[in-house]
């Protein structure tokens, strides 16, 4: 049935297609129950205002009424704006979508086109897409802050625009995008003057990284519940990021062609760089993957690996794996406080884990899968017994300097 034909079917039939709709994604009963049950509400409201043909609109305007007549809890909330939104995606003929996408709000044309300029250069010069959309957010975040400060146009950035606005930024690590994309302007004679002089230079504090001891990691590890379909599921995924370092992004998209068990090894190209990264199927991870995939993971056609826990069967997103950590720390009774607790904390552990027992660092970065050579330096700082070996004793004192620590004074 295509959009328009849905468009002219009766709140009923509109209703009752959108259930068999859910029914098709696999929902359970129960949850197509308190949808009917949700939904059904807004045909009352219809008939009370003289309304005789639904719109998305009609239900919003629902969900305000509702909300004023009704002192609601938040979950409740959320749930009747979740019924209404699949209802109305369901009556636009929308692709299915499991969350609410965070919309980017875009900038007027005129500063678009100068933006989609600076990313095909980023992309020239061979940035990755994920890199370049990074970028974008700093410099649109910075534009924004000139057009709130009153520049009418980029051909009219002045030096104090530029500086204001670049103040106003909350990541101070946008200071060297910006500086770039200004650069950028002023190469191609689209601004009078090169700004990229005035932006302020920042440069991020040098912090050790977080790591948790193998013991804590062991303790994460058991707090798992291995006896349900979930527990199995978190096991397999989470023992990815622990014993081999993956990233959330590669595990989330982890597909059942990347998994050779035959050879026991994990072959896949990484979202953050786009190289190859083949890592060893240690014997603990192929059990964990062979136990959800054969008795938990949903059957569906899917070739994710690791799927949602409940209907839709889609695959995680990043968000799951988060969430997961975070609470099989607090259940594993780690001391987090102070402490970054999500899945990339397990990235340094694992690093400092193989550094402190001689595995050279180039070993490391290959196994992490970094593409940056200069990427072991992040490692010497977790090497502390081996920088405790290059310490050197301090010499004893002598002279004039000897004379003044032992009180005494220069004449």
């Amino acid at each position: 049935m295509n959009p328009e034909e849905i468009k002219k079917l009766s709140f009923g039939d509109l209703l009752n297609e959108l259930i068999h709709y859910l029914e098709d994604k696999s929902y359970t009963q129960l949850t197509l129950v308190n949808y009917r049950r949700i939904i059904r509400k807004i045909e009352p409201f219809m008939i009370e205002h003289g309304i005789n043909t639904y719109t998305p609109e009609i239900g919003m305007q629902y969900y305000a009424h509702y909300l004023i007549k009704n002192k609601l809890g938040t979950s409740y909330q959320k749930a009747i704006r979740t019924a209404i939104r699949r209802f109305n995606d369901f009556y636009y003929g929308m692709e299915y979508r499991i969350q609410q996408e965070n919309q980017i709000n875009l900038l007027s044309d005129k500063y678009e086109h100068v933006l989609e300029m600076f990313s095909t250069e980023c992309a020239e010069s061979g940035n990755k897409d994920i890199t370049i959309e990074s970028k974008k957010r700093f410099v649109r975040s910075f534009l924004k802050k000139c057009i709130t400060l009153g520049c009418p146009n980029i051909q009219s950035l002045n030096p104090s625009y530029v500086t204001r606005a670049c103040l106003a930024l909350e990541n101070k690590d946008g200071w060297a995008v910006v500086r770039r994309f200004l650069k950028s302007l002023s190469l191609r004679g689209t601004t009078k003057f090169d700004f990229s002089t005035i932006v302020p230079r920042y440069r991020r504090s040098i912090n050790i990284p977080i790591t948790y001891s193998e013991e804590e990691i062991l303790r994460f590890e058991r707090a798992i519940n291995r006896t349900n379909d979930l527990g199995k599921r978190n096991y397999a995924m989470l023992l990815l990021a622990t014993r081999l370092g993956m990233r959330s992004g590669d595990i989330a998209k982890l597909s059942l062609d990347e998994l050779d068990f035959k050879h026991e090894k994990i072959s896949l190209i990484q979202q953050k760089n786009g190289e190859m990264l083949h890592l060893p199927m240690l014997l603990e991870v192929r059990k964990a993957l062979t136990d959800y995939i054969n008795n938990a993971r949903p059957r569906v056609t899917s070739n994710t690996v690791f799927l949602r826990h409940n209907a839709p069967y889609q695959g995680i997103t990043t968000s799951v794996l988060r969430f997961e950590t975070s609470k099989y720390f607090s259940l594993a009774d780690v001391d987090i406080s102070g402490k970054k607790h999500w899945p990339h904390t397990f990235r340094s552990s694992l690093a400092s884990s193989m550094v402190n027992n001689d595995i050279p660092y180039e070993a490391v970065r290959t196994i992490l899968g970094h593409s940056d050579p200069d990427a072991i330096k992040h490692y010497a700082k977790l090497d502390i017994e081996k920088l405790r070996e290059c310490a050197i004793e301090v010499p004893r004192s002598s002279g004039s300097f000897k004379t003044f620590l032992d009180g005494g004074g220069q004449s």
